[in-house]
């Protein structure tokens, strides 16, 4: 399984990701990405495809997924 990381020095908050990726993101009161549950950004099986959308889409560059250890 996979985590989300956002790189905040490089997040512009566009918010593209968010729309992407609605099920764990949402936008905070500044536009930027935050966790839906808080904080967790495990990446579920069922949504890899979205993430890897969502990451390969960010115009800033400023997500990728790294493998969760566990």
């Amino acid at each position: 399984m996979n985590r989300l990381h956002i790189d905040w020095t490089a997040c512009d908050g566009r918010g593209l990701c968010t729309e992407l990726l609605p099920e764990l993101l949402v936008e905070d009161d500044w536009g930027y990405p935050a966790a839906r549950t808080g904080g967790d950004l495990t990446v579920p099986v069922a949504l890899a495809g979205e993430a890897r959308e969502a990451v390969s889409r960010c115009p800033a560059l400023a997500l990728r997924l790294v493998r969760a250890e566990g």
